[in-house]
């Protein structure tokens, strides 16, 4: 699996981590994917959606076989993952949880997701993202 791992300079200031990635990176920001936490039944699930869009809860509950979704507490989110907000990598997480990727990453040889805080990201092939966190994929974000 090949991977290149990317630092930037984080900008306290800037209003959308996702967003702030792709600029500093020089990238597109479909290519550029968050990892969110909701709750799915009262279940945790990793939702990982390109920062272009937003995730679509409804349909993050259909892909994890549920009836509601919510996003889950920052609180919560950084205590099971064992990161900050912004920075949450779909890798690593202190707990393995169920994990769902938008479809959307096959549209690229090569995307972007944080490798586990502010200013930094790994650039990964879409299949490794997958395969690596043992994802399903579907149709989970929206575009703005």
């Amino acid at each position: 699996m090949a991977f290149t791992v990317h630092p930037y300079r984080h900008d306290s200031s800037a209003p959308s981590f996702g967003l702030e990635a792709a600029r500093a990176l020089g990238v597109a920001p479909a290519r550029v994917f968050k990892t969110l936490l909701a709750e799915v039944d009262d279940d945790l699930v990793v939702a990982v959606v390109p920062v272009s869009g937003s995730l679509d809860l409804k349909g993050l509950a259909r892909a994890a076989a549920g009836k509601r979704a919510v996003m889950a507490a920052t609180s919560k989110a950084e205590r099971t993952t064992g990161y900050v907000v912004g920075g949450i990598s779909p890798f690593g997480q202190r707990k393995r949880l169920p994990t769902i990727v938008d479809e959307s990453v096959f549209g690229y040889p090569t995307v972007y997701v944080s490798a586990g805080r502010r200013g930094l990201d790994v650039e990964i092939a879409p299949s490794d993202l997958v395969r690596v966190t043992t994802a399903k994929t579907a149709t989970i974000a929206r575009t703005s």
